[in-house]
């Protein structure tokens, strides 16, 4: 009972810009002010900054840095809600979904952690996932496509994640191809797309997103090895970015990826070449254990990243992973 009570009690100080009295908020609910206050004490332990004053009430300064259904409740729908699962610390958010794709949770379940305890990025590389410092999150996707018709949504999804960060945080990252989100050249943000796929038909299964956003890490928090290449939104001129309300809005940005796919493409094709920066690069395609050096030329309409080869062939990638060696411009054809 405490529980429901603090949540509604925490309501209504959010929805309240002054202060509100213990007695107003005892006849909105039907309790009693002791009930009240015994709330209020619960909400303050949580990290909640709830200040009283005499004959004013009770006013909501500030609230912790948590990624609970609490907090995001404060942004989404109670229906949305309904198919998010949080929690404190998992293994890694893609296997925590697949667990619950596989027993049958629809279209568009999250599962959003505060801690990854073996979260992991392509290649099966570990994508340091530290408590209380990020947003580790993953969306199950169930279209009726075929593999060839998803390959897409990496892109896209990186369009999304970068609208999110420019609207709670006012930057807005470059996209390298293909799914790595960076700031001055480091990395803020991974995506890890994983497809399972019917034998039988060939069609999709399911379609599982991860994405780990860096958000409030000091440059103390990464590996001797990543300081050099791995940044968060702080490190960045975010400041001390909400994660409960950037993690909102990557949620409400990827329902609008949903219901705009796969026909209405084009926002999201424009806005991922704006925001590229690979193309005009010398680069390094690797594939396997093999390296060859190639020119970036452009972004195609499939999302594929066009590169010429020193002995002037040219290939289309759809898939494999590249590095930049240089940002010098190209001309192309």
């Amino acid at each position: 009972m405490i529980s429901i009570t603090k949540d509604y009690v925490l309501s209504i100080l959010r929805n309240t810009e002054e202060y509100v009295s213990g007695e107003a908020i005892s006849k909105q609910l039907g309790i009693s002010r002791a009930a009240v206050n015994t709330a209020v004490k619960a909400l303050r332990a949580e990290g909640y900054d709830i200040r009283s004053s005499t004959n004013r009430g009770y006013h909501l300064f500030s609230v912790p840095d948590t990624l609970t259904a609490k907090e995001l409740s404060a942004y989404l729908s109670e229906d949305r809600m309904q198919s998010i699962h949080c929690y404190d610390s998992v293994d890694s958010t893609n296997n925590r979904l697949r667990e619950l794709a596989i027993n049958g949770a629809g279209d568009g379940t999250i599962v959003i952690a505060n801690e990854q305890q073996h979260g992991r990025g392509r290649r099966m590389r570990e994508f340091v996932s530290l408590k209380d410092r990020g947003i580790y999150l993953s969306i199950l996707l169930r279209p009726d496509a075929l593999p060839s018709s998803v390959m897409e949504i990496t892109a896209w999804t990186a369009v999304a994640i970068n609208d999110a960060i420019e609207e709670v945080c006012g930057i807005r990252p470059g996209i390298k191809w293909v799914n790595d989100l960076m700031l001055h050249q480091k990395k803020v943000c991974g995506i890890l797309t994983e497809t399972s796929v019917e034998s039988e038909t060939g069609y999709v299964q399911y379609v599982i997103i991860g994405i780990g956003i860096n958000v409030n890490h000091s440059k103390n928090d990464f590996p001797d090895a990543l300081r050099d290449i791995a940044t968060s939104l702080a490190l960045e001129g975010c400041g001390t970015c909400s994660r409960a309300e950037l993690a909102a809005a990557v949620i409400h940005k990827l329902d609008a990826l949903r219901a705009a796919w796969p026909d209405n493409r084009g926002y999201y094709l424009g806005a991922y070449r704006r925001d590229n920066t690979t193309t005009g690069s010398e680069i390094n395609v690797l594939s396997g254990r093999d390296v060859k050096s190639a020119t970036a030329l452009s972004i195609t309409d499939q999302f594929t990243l066009k590169v010429r080869y020193p002995d002037g062939s040219e290939e289309d990638l759809s898939s494999g992973e590249v590095s930049i060696r240089s940002t010098n411009s190209v001309t192309t054809n």
